[in-house]
């Protein structure tokens, strides 16, 4: 027999006919069609078929068919699903007042509908209602799945059920909060919760402080969008990228009261870094009241390990990875060079006001001089281009180029981070040598690189800086060796920069602090703005630090005081902390 629609066997042939009405349609949605009409739904009423059969031993068999049919069979369950289907159409639309004005208290309706599409915030909203069941006359009832696609929460779905009712004459959804979703009660909407992510933690085990190093998180979709979140999103989320929850939360104190989905079975890893809390603070304190854009990076010359990385402001992690001349801090690079070619300290050297190289000048800050009998230790100390320029006749259009590999500038260096490890290019002529020479030219460094360079010079030898142990696979090895006495002497000559050179900031500080100072020109502008630098290390124990004061002035007098405050800082903090 061929007769569209649902079979049912019939247990009592006299029953009352219950009136359904079929609104399976979905994939359009509530607005015109590009014939200008929305596609309308039948209705579906039971018809009762007597099938007279002969089976074997004798006996009837009476079943009844739900047919099919676009005809108004009963004219009440067709106009509720009718009205009904505006209502969805709106809702999936995330057009809440119009999907309010359908129901019996619009203000609530468009309330929550609204509350629910915002938190959501849905790519696409599927409404499929069932069969329309005529309970008495003026109501019929909808069963119907709403499935959403969210962003960050894949997909949702939930069943609920629609009474809609007549009043006065005009149908009317009775609208109620757990019409929406049975899951809420009055007074909740639902919402989007990230789900728990792994933490990135300090040497302590403690939750990492250090904005621009930990990184952001995406508050929509909940995934990492730079620093540590980003590169170990996958380990932090446990391979669910930023998933989120679905969750009924109370509309006035926005407290989660349930949660109706979860990823389950997610091993999410912390992210451990070497960063030393209290050094990590000292820092960041040292930084605070500065105007300008800055950063500190701090690290155990006994291990590479980074134990601070401060930016200020935070967001951008100028500290490990910006890209700035190192101006005169690069002469640590340059006097290793010319130690290697036969230099001593204690060298009697001239320091004029200005030196010329092929026509170009160069010039001291504020034009200094040092006295006759100067010695290369003083030319040093107290940062003198002029010499240094001079000396470039020494040097080959390779010697910087290859000196740098010594302190492992320019290598391919496996952090768990993103940094920038220097550049030191060959010379390209003696004009090239020469500003090279004060780190000027196309020398570049990241703070990150200058502290190493500190670092290297206390330790005697480049160990590569690390900021996640776990993460790295394979050290950055130097590939030139700094001679021992090479680096006894960069020792005496830094610390001599403290005790009567330029770094007299750092003068009364304790742990015997080795600095050199730095002020390097950049930019078009007349006269050049200038970074301020200073680098150094304590004799007394494993430290070794770089200050960087972007368009900040001068080394010695600008980044030198915050190199102090920064060693002050860690001389005064409780023991054990």
């Amino acid at each position: 027999m061929a007769v569209a629609g649902t079979f049912q066997q019939r247990e009592d042939a006299k029953s009352t006919p219950v009136y359904r009405s079929s609104m399976a349609r979905r994939h359009d949605i509530y607005s015109p069609t590009p014939h200008g009409k929305r596609r309308s739904t039948g209705s579906r009423v039971l018809v009762s078929l007597l099938v007279l059969a002969v089976v074997a031993g004798g006996g009837y068999w009476g079943y009844t068919v739900l047919a099919g049919g676009e005809g108004d069979d009963d004219p009440e369950v067709a106009a509720a699903s009718a009205h009904l289907e505006k209502f969805f159409g709106a809702w999936e639309t995330g057009d809440a007042k119009v999907a309010a004005s359908f129901t019996d208290t619009p203000s609530n309706a468009e309330s929550l509908i609204a509350s629910v599409t915002k938190n959501l915030e849905p790519s696409k909203t599927e409404i499929t209602p069932g069969d329309g069941e005529k309970k008495t006359s003026g109501e019929v009832q909808f069963p119907f799945n709403v499935a959403m696609k969210i962003p960050g929460a894949s997909d949702y779905s939930w069943d609920s059920r629609a009474k809609v009712l007549k009043k006065d004459g005009a149908w009317l959804v009775e609208f109620n909060t757990p019409m929406i979703h049975p899951k809420m009660a009055a007074g909740q909407t639902l919402a989007l919760k990230s789900q728990e992510r792994a933490s990135v933690l300090d040497a302590n085990g403690d939750e990492l402080r250090a904005s621009s190093v930990v990184g952001a998180i995406d508050p929509k979709t909940g995934k990492g969008l730079s620093g540590l979140e980003a590169r170990y999103d996958k380990q932090l989320s446990g391979g669910v990228g930023g998933a989120k929850s679905v969750v009924v939360v109370d509309r006035n104190s926005g407290q989660v009261v349930k949660q109706l989905t979860k990823k389950s079975g997610v091993k999410r890893v912390p992210v451990r870094t070497t960063i030393d809390p209290k050094v990590q603070e000292a820092a960041a304190d040292a930084l605070e009241g500065v105007s300008k854009n800055a950063a500190i990076v701090a690290i155990d010359p006994s291990t590479g390990n980074i134990l601070a990385a401060a930016n200020k402001p935070g967001g951008q992690n100028r500290a490990l990875s910006g890209q700035y001349p190192p101006g005169s801090t690069f002469k640590v690079v340059t006097t290793a060079a010319l130690l290697k070619q036969g230099m001593r300290p204690d060298d009697v050297v001239e320091c004029p006001k200005f030196a010329y190289v092929d026509g170009q000048r160069f010039e001291n800050q504020d034009q200094f001089v040092l006295p006759g009998g100067s010695t290369f230790r003083d030319s040093f100390a107290h940062s003198c281009n002029t010499f240094f320029v001079n000396s470039a006749g020494k040097l080959t259009e390779s010697s910087l180029n290859e000196t740098s590999k010594a302190f492992g500038i320019g290598g391919s260096w496996d952090v768990g981070i993103t940094t920038y490890d220097g550049s030191v290019p060959v010379a390209n002529g003696v004009n090239d040598k020469a500003a090279s020479t004060i780190g000027q030219a196309r020398v570049l460094a990241s703070p990150l690189v200058m502290a190493s360079l500190a670092a290297t010079v206390k330790a005697g030898e480049f160990r590569q800086p690390m900021l996640v142990p776990d993460a790295v696979k394979k050290k950055h090895q130097a590939t030139e060796e700094l001679d021992p006495g090479v680096t006894s002497a960069l020792r005496e000559m830094m610390r001599a920069t403290v005790t009567r050179g330029a770094g007299k900031a750092l003068q009364g500080i304790e742990g015997n602090p080795h600095a050199k100072t730095g002020t390097a020109e950049f930019g078009n502008d007349t006269p050049l703005r200038t970074h301020a630098w200073m680098i150094g290390y304590q004799g007394d124990s494993e430290l070794a630090w770089s200050v960087l004061l972007e368009d900040g002035g001068s080394g010695g007098s600008d980044a030198g005081p915050i190199a102090a405050k920064f060693l002050g800082n860690l001389e005064s903090a409780p023991a054990g902390e």
